[in-house]
């Protein structure tokens, strides 16, 4: 019995938390492809969203981009632009309209869309219908973002 109701209210707990959190089909992007409005109405960590950059399975930002202020990390990509002063370049929302579905801004790109969960083909069934960040991760990695300045 005791497992049960700490289990409802685990089950409750975690809805809470995901209460203010914008759904991947729901995400409002603006004429230019940005996304003004936080996407859990919770401010990002930047230490948080240091981490996804570098890890090899989630952001894997690393992968196509240059960052000096990883340094320490191997293997920086040149497909993408040097994220160096990235702040400086772009506001907020732009990086964050980027970072959820970077289509939206960028016709053509190659850049993944990491907060989209429908309307293209995975390659793996077990990743159908599931965002590549979560939308908290999302705005850890915006919040990260912001402090590459010049």
């Amino acid at each position: 019995m005791k497992s049960y109701v700490y289990g409802i209210a685990f089950a409750c707990a975690a809805s809470v938390v995901h209460a203010g959190e914008t759904a991947p089909t729901a995400v409002q992007f603006d004429e230019y492809g940005a996304v003004p409005v936080s996407l859990t109405g919770v401010a990002g960590d930047p230490a948080n969203g240091r981490k996804v950059f570098a890890n090899r399975k989630q952001g894997n930002c690393l992968a196509c981009h240059q960052n000096a202020e990883l340094a320490e990390q191997s293997f920086h990509g040149q497909v993408g632009p040097a994220l160096d002063g990235v702040a400086s370049r772009w506001e907020e929302g732009d990086l964050r309209g980027i970072v959820a579905n970077s289509k939206m801004m960028f016709e053509g790109t190659i850049m993944p869309a990491f907060y989209v969960d429908a309307g293209y083909t995975r390659p793996l069934e077990k990743f159908d219908g599931k965002t590549i960040l979560s939308a908290q991760q999302v705005e850890d990695l915006v919040a990260y973002l912001l402090t590459l300045t010049d």
